[in-house]
């Protein structure tokens, strides 16, 4: 039984992390059996939510767990897909995930609004004496990693044009089709749900949410893999 360290559901979601969102999803695609448990990011291997743990060994890194259970498990995440719809899609997982994701990060973690509607309550377990120093250290962090990426030279206008870029190239590359790389499911999808699903959620007053919800193709996507791998 393999056991995943995430977040558990939040802000309508599987999981506040949309890295624990894929590995979940790659662990159903595989139809492996596990177990959900709380991660506390104080004891996380690399620092980061999520990890798993696998008969004692314990793996932390999303794209490291993939290769992990297609290597210790027999994991087929390529759908049948060939090599040229393969590379496209690891293409977009990264575009996804070092890219896409910080606009939300920085929407979701450093916007004041956004910040008191979901983050803050993660820092609820600690002493009440000590809690605004670790937010503020949090917070310190998130800013610094953050303008690493380069966020902070950009105007709220320049941002939105580039998020919406990835958009159109989303919507593009899926088409009409079910799933993101043709008719079978793959591990791209996993990475392309999680992260669009967290970038629309609702619960967060965001732009970004709004311009994926201009684009019907995406929002009937991330509403069929709902469906089919996390109902209810």
């Amino acid at each position: 039984m393999i056991t995943l360290y995430g977040t558990g559901p939040a802000f309508g979601l599987p999981h506040a992390s949309p890295f624990a969102i894929k590995v979940e999803m790659l662990l159903k695609i595989a139809a492996l059996p596990y177990r959900l448990a709380s991660a506390d990011i104080r004891k996380a291997p690399r620092g980061k939510i999520p990890w798993i743990e696998d008969a004692g060994e314990v793996v932390a890194d999303s794209r490291l767990i993939k290769l992990h259970l297609e290597t210790r498990h027999g994991a087929d995440f390529s759908g049948g897909h060939g090599p040229r719809e393969l590379g496209c899609g690891l293409a977009v997982e990264r575009m996804l995930e070092n890219h896409l994701y910080w606009f939300a990060v920085e929407n979701r973690w450093l916007e004041p609004e956004n910040f008191a509607r979901g983050p803050i309550n993660f820092f609820k377990a600690a002493p009440g004496v000590i809690r605004p120093l670790i937010i503020r250290s949090v917070l310190k962090k998130t800013r610094r990693d953050v303008a690493t990426q380069g966020q902070n030279r950009l105007s709220a206008e320049e941002k939105l044009v580039l998020v919406g870029q990835a958009l159109q190239a989303m919507a593009d590359i899926l088409g009409d089709r079910p799933y993101l790389l043709g008719d079978r499911v793959s591990g791209a999808d996993a990475t392309a749900f999680a992260f669009l699903a967290t970038l629309e959620s609702p619960h967060f007053d965001t732009p970004y949410g709004a311009a994926m919800r201009g684009h019907p193709g995406l929002m009937a996507y991330i509403g069929r893999i709902r469906a089919q791998f996390f109902p209810g």
